[in-house]
This record gives structure tokens, C-alpha cells and sequence, in this order.
């Protein structure tokens, strides 16, 4: 069995990553993608909860900075951390548009202590994308409400049903200081 802060981090870079691949959500061709990815890209932070299993109550913060890849596909790359309690877990995520659907990894990937982006389909609002780790399948749900908030949940798949166990909203931070002139 993983620890709690392990866990944690795991679901959490799902979370993340779902983040990333909901930049895919305004079209299919690489140019829109990539926009999109530009419209994603900056500095986001926010609230999460794991609501169930073990450690449902648990509640997290997580702080990210996203940047698009200027070479090769569309695909953004995201870093930062996950902060449960005096914890603080590194993050990273990386996806990259692969023909008609995406590919990734969270932290390592699936062959280290991370996961796999194995799929995706993006809708209107929202995007969803499959997920796996050796027997853990899984699917995340990103929706863009708007320029500065994304809502996500993960759902983990338990026998033939979909079990959401993360709840995170993210709001871009954003500097709204006015800068202007003095004249004389």
C-alpha cells in the first residue's frame, strides 16, 4: 500500500495532468491546439480534496505553472507541487497531441512512480482522458468555466464503475495591478 503524501501525489499529478490536457478543448488541429495551449500556459493555484477511499477528508493546495512546446506537436508542459500539510510534492506533467488523441506522463509515468495520459477526447468545455497505472485505470474530467477557473475530477475505475476520488479547482493567478503613465 502507498503512504498518504505517495498516494496523494500520485492522484494529484492525475489531477495536474488533466489540467494540461484540457488546453486541447477549443479544437483538433495542431495551430488550435496550440493556441489553446498558449491560452493555458501561466501560473494557476488552488484547493483539492480527496473525496473517497482511505484518505477521503484529505484536503490539498497545489501551485502550477504551465508552458506550451514551442517544438514538434502541440503539448504543454506543467511544473510545480502539491502541498498536503507541512508536505510538499513535487509536480510535473507533460502532453503531447499523438495523431487523433494525446499521450503523457505525471511525474515518471507508469514505469516509474507516476501515470499514464493513454487517451483523450475533448468536447466543447470539457476534456476527458484516460489514465493508467499497471492495474489502476482511471479516467480525469477537466472543465474550463472560464479564462481564470478549470474544475477537475478524477474517477478511478473499481470493478465495472467509475469512482470519482478527487476534486480540484484551480484559478490562474494573475497580476491586475494597472500600469500606466505620469505626466508631468
Amino acid at each position: 500500500m502507498y503512504s498518504r503524501t505517495s498516494l496523494v501525489a500520485r492522484i494529484l499529478a492525475a489531477a495536474v495532468l488533466s489540467g494540461v490536457t484540457l488546453a486541447s478543448a477549443t479544437g483538433h488541429a495542431a495551430g488550435s491546439d496550440k493556441a489553446f495551449f498558449d491560452r493555458v500556459s501561466g501560473q494557476w493555484k488552488g484547493p483539492g480534496e480527496i473525496v473517497a477511499g482511505k484518505y477521503k477528508g484529505t484536503k490539498f493546495t497545489c501551485e502550477l505553472t504551465g508552458a506550451s512546446i514551442d517544438q514538434g506537436p502541440a503539448g504543454l508542459k506543467m511544473d510545480g507541487f502539491c502541498r498536503v500539510g507541512v508536505f510538499k510534492q513535487p509536480m510535473t506533467a507533460t502532453i503531447k497531441r499523438g495523431g487523433k488523441s494525446y499521450t503523457g506522463t505525471f511525474l515518471d509515468g507508469s514505469e516509474g512512480k507516476g501515470l499514464d495520459v493513454i487517451s483523450g477526447n475533448v468536447a466543447k468545455d470539457k476534456v476527458v482522458v484516460g489514465i493508467n497505472r499497471k492495474k489502476l485505470n482511471g479516467a480525469m474530467i477537466a472543465r474550463l468555466n472560464d479564462d481564470r477557473t478549470m474544475n477537475i475530477t478524477i474517477s478511478v475505475k473499481v470493478d465495472q464503475t467509475m469512482v470519482p476520488v478527487i476534486g480540484v479547482s484551480l484559478t490562474r493567478q494573475v497580476d491586475d495591478i494597472a500600469v500606466g503613465s505620469i505626466k508631468p
